[in-house]
């Protein structure tokens, strides 16, 4: 029976963090959306529901989560991971503070720890500002994502406009100094909802502050709020609450391996542009064009199936995707840009392509859902963050669900290797 429960508010997140669950020792499912009652088999340790409610309005969000709750709760589930993504991507109208009010009050815990650091990817904080390799997030590329760009790299303040509670911070020194001082930080805090702040540490010294930063935030806390770098320092037995329940279980992909291999790109993000992977781009527009541009773009990838790693990009310049969001609005444009990836998918998926990688957290929602994917077994792990996942029931399908900034350059081509 599952006893660790994650909502996570996109699928590549959701991917991420079951794929280190998984590198962890426990036997993981996915779910697309609130899992049916049932729907959760009894061979799982930890259930991670992967919603899309990153960039939706805030109150669905939270009634999402919720139902999320209710269903990880009806599984048997008695410890809960809300997963955001390591960038922080939020507006100030929401959705990480709303969320995480809703889902305290509904588990009546009185705090949460906020750590979106994920060092392996290049995710670190220091006096509370979030990194992005070298650069403040503030001027990193996600100051131009086109749905939530992060103009702020200071936790406090962006968690601040947007939940009703303090936040405080948690200084390195104090988790350097161990559970004893945390546990003191955490009394004289009480009240605040606080951002974990860490030192950009390297090597075992980064381990062992994650590690022991893990253990304090799962003994005495049923619902934690963080990102996936700090899942995999969860030992199992603590995080499910009785020894020798967490297994892995591996994965057996079958002859699912040998399908045709495509890329989706909604958002590849910067690395991935500079993979080696032959690629179409177009960037569809809520108009009659975007439907040509389907057409060509599905005509292009049947015609080189089989050959190698495909990319179909929706990706532009920065100052190109902010012209088409002045001409057509954010919510229209991105809404275009979904719809024709998902249309891709379903066109390609009956062609034959039966290994997708999907690049980009909305993009990802979009293709999984047109797909009808209901739950995913959790495998291999390409790079950081990035599993292989296969598709539960009838539909024998290959995905592994990128964010659009994880990943080496050659991501893609290492992908289609693995299997």
């Amino acid at each position: 029976m599952a006893v660790l429960g994650v909502i996570a508010d996109d699928f590549t997140g959701a991917t991420d963090i079951a794929g280190m669950l998984v590198k962890g020792g426990m036997r993981t499912i996915q779910t697309i959306g609130v899992p049916a009652k049932g729907m959760i088999p009894d061979d799982v340790d930890a259930v991670v529901v992967a919603l899309k409610t990153r960039s939706i309005a805030a109150k669905d969000a939270v009634a999402q989560s919720l139902d999320a709750l209710d269903a990880l709760q009806a599984a048997g589930c008695v410890r809960f991971f809300f997963k955001y993504c390591s960038t922080f991507d939020l507006t100030d109208a929401g959705n990480i503070g709303p969320v995480g009010d809703a889902l305290l009050e509904a588990l009546g815990a009185k705090q949460a720890i906020y750590c979106p650091a994920f060092p392996e990817n290049g995710r670190t904080i220091f006096f509370g500002h979030l990194f992005v390799g070298d650069l403040l997030l503030s001027d990193s590329s996600m100051r131009h994502h086109p749905l939530n760009p992060m103009t702020d790299a200071s936790l406090v303040r962006v968690l601040a406009r947007q939940t009703r509670h303090k936040v405080g911070l948690v200084a390195l020194k104090q988790v350097q100094a161990g559970s004893a001082t945390l546990r003191a930080s955490a009394r004289q805090a009480r009240g605040r909802r606080r951002a974990a702040c860490r030192g950009r540490c390297r090597g075992r010294h980064r381990s062992r502050h994650h590690r022991r930063g893990g253990r304090r935030r799962s003994a005495g806390h049923r619902r934690l709020g963080r990102g996936a770098g700090t899942a995999r320092r969860l030992s199992p037995p603590r995080a499910a609450g009785a020894q020798g329940q967490c297994r892995y279980a591996a994965q057996d992909h079958g002859r699912r391996r040998r399908a045709r291999g495509l890329v989706l790109g909604g958002d590849p993000g910067a690395r991935s542009r500079r993979s080696r992977a032959r690629t179409f781009i177009s960037t569809p527009t809520p108009s009659a064009a975007a439907k040509r541009s389907a057409t060509q773009a599905l005509a292009w990838a049947k015609d080189k199936l089989g050959n190698g790693p495909i990319l179909l990009s929706a990706s532009d310049k920065p100052d190109a995707v902010k012209a088409l969001q002045a001409k057509y609005g954010v919510e229209k444009s991105s809404q275009a840009i979904e719809k024709t990836m998902a249309a891709l998918a379903k066109g390609l998926v009956a062609a034959g392509v039966g290994r997708l990688v999907v690049a980009g957290g909305e993009t990802s929602g979009a293709v999984v859902g047109a797909l009808d994917v209901t739950a995913l077994r959790i495998g291999p792990e390409i790079d950081p963050g990035v599993p292989w996942t296969a598709s539960v029931g009838a539909k024998p399908l290959l995905l592994a669900l990128k964010s659009g900034n994880f990943g080496a350059p050659d991501f893609f081509t290492k992908a289609f290797q693995l299997l």
